[in-house]
């Protein structure tokens, strides 16, 4: 080996010490970065429940509006209506109805409140079956007495071991040979109220009654005063999640979230908002720039220098068009009387007649001519023959002084 190369064996035992020596202080580690929720369940709030249920052994699908419902069956199937409601229409309402009563299941949620005074609620479902949706009275509130019976006897807590409830705040569901109840935590704010006693089966809380079950021809209605219990922030809740099995247990489950699809231009605000602010400005545009013109265009100006004519030309039309053909008219004579000042002293202490005596014996004009040229000027607009005659006068007789 020569010594050219002792520097470069050198610099490679120094390199491979150096990677020794890292190798021998790096120590491995896993690190769990969190992106967050994925679009899909940002976009679903329900995406949660779909999966749970498809763990449980159901088959869920999922409807795009009150149109698939005709095509959808009735036995075996249970219809989840969590989406709003407020476009429905009666025949819709109607519909529905309909289809639960040839064997399907329908839950849904309660949207309005009952008004005493009109004696409807405005929802369409609610108003049919007779189910009446109130504010929940304050804690510190005697329970209504109009109470009835059937919501009496679910308020009543079976015989425990345990006199006082331990979660007043929470809905409670018995069931048939067992002990406990399952809790679910609705939102107490409100109330269902069973105005013809159809219901068989309900769910309370200390204070109100937050679902409902009646059978409807052959199949079953179920309601809910709010289902965010079912929502991805809260089925792990409690006993949310079981709730939603228990109700849709053994049948078919189809998710409605939307009674009617958006609108096209709904859509386009929603997720192009900003394209459509540039279609909007460039459409302006294009009509400003095509838009109808008050006249006939002009010829484009010459680029070579405009002659003092023109320019006096120019001022002329300026004047005429700002101040009017009366304040021209008396510029005019303004300057003829100026003139006549000057080569006549004393001319201002004289009459009117006077004046244009002196006025003629100046210009050599006659006095009729004169009166013509300086009579007073009328604020109203003149024919454009005349003002171009009244101005000949006034020209030739100052031209002539």
């Amino acid at each position: 080996m020569s010594r050219r190369h002792l520097p470069l064996l050198g610099l490679a035992l120094l390199l491979a010490a150096f990677g020794a020596y890292l190798l021998s202080h790096l120590q491995p580690y896993d690190e769990v970065v969190e992106l967050g929720p994925s679009p899909e369940a940002k976009s679903n709030p329900y995406l949660a429940a779909e999966y749970f249920l498809r763990e449980r052994g159901l088959n869920v699908q999922r409807a795009e509006g009150l149109a698939s419902v005709r095509e959808l069956p009735s036995v075996g199937q249970t219809l989840l209506l969590l989406g709003d409601r407020q476009r429905m229409t009666p025949r819709q309402a109607e519909r529905l109805l309909e289809w639960a009563a040839k064997g399907g299941h329908l839950l849904f949620v309660a949207e309005r409140l009952w008004d005493e005074e009109r004696g409807e609620s405005g929802d369409l479902l609610l108003d049919r079956l007779g189910i009446q949706q109130h504010s929940s009275p304050p804690a510190d509130e005697e329970p209504d007495a109009e109470t009835d019976s059937a919501e009496q006897a679910a308020a009543e807590t079976p015989p425990t071991s345990e006199d006082v409830n331990p979660y007043p705040q929470l809905t409670q569901l018995y069931l048939e040979n067992e002990t406990t109840p399952a809790y679910i935590d609705f939102a107490t704010d409100f109330h269902l109220y069973d105005a013809e006693n159809r219901a068989h089966a309900w769910a309370n809380s200390a204070e109100a009654t937050h679902l409902l079950q009646l059978y409807h021809g052959d199949g079953l209605i179920s309601v809910l005063t709010d289902s965010w219990i079912w929502q991805t922030e809260q089925i792990a809740e409690y006993d949310n999640a079981w709730l939603l099995w228990y109700l849709s247990q053994d049948s078919d489950v189809t998710l409605l979230y939307r009674a009617e699809r958006d609108s096209l231009a709904t859509l386009l605000l929603r997720h192009f908002p900003q394209a459509l602010c540039a279609l909007a400005l460039l459409i302006a545009l294009g009509l400003w720039h095509v838009g109808q013109r008050n006249g006939p265009l002009l010829p484009a100006p010459s680029l070579a220098r405009r002659s003092l004519r023109e320019h006096l030309r120019g001022s002329a039309d300026f004047l005429l068009r700002r101040a009017g053909q009366p304040s021209l008219l008396q510029g005019l004579q303004h300057d003829i009387l100026r003139r006549a000042r000057r080569r006549h002293p004393g001319f201002e202490r004289l009459a009117v007649a006077e004046q244009w005596q002196v006025l003629s014996r100046l210009s050599r004009l006659p006095t009729s001519a004169i009166g013509q040229a300086m009579r007073p000027v009328t604020a109203s607009r003149v024919p454009h023959a005349d003002f171009i005659r009244q101005v000949t006068r006034l020209q030739t007789l100052r031209n002539a002084l």
